[in-house]
């Protein structure tokens, strides 16, 4: 197992160049991490919520069709 101490060293014997590439590896670890633990979502629990959704926009529409029935009958008598 390599320590910290020579990471250190070995970073320390690097040039510019390199240290630049060892930053932009750096960075796409930690990105990496940060990926991996973004929770996954359940579909059975998104599924659910759709329909439960998708039930109350009917409702809704339905409670609205004789206002929107009216206007339209307004506007084509307009």
């Amino acid at each position: 197992m390599i320590t910290r101490e020579e990471i250190v060293q070995t970073v320390d014997g690097l040039s510019q160049s390199e240290l630049e590439r060892l930053a932009q590896f750096l960075e796409f670890i930690k990105y990496q991490s940060r990926i991996s633990t973004i929770p996954a979502f359940d579909e059975d629990q998104l599924a659910a919520l759709y329909s439960e959704s998708a039930q109350e926009d009917r409702e809704l529409a339905q409670e609205g069709m004789p206002e929107y029935a009216l206007a339209l009958a307004h506007e084509d008598a307009g």
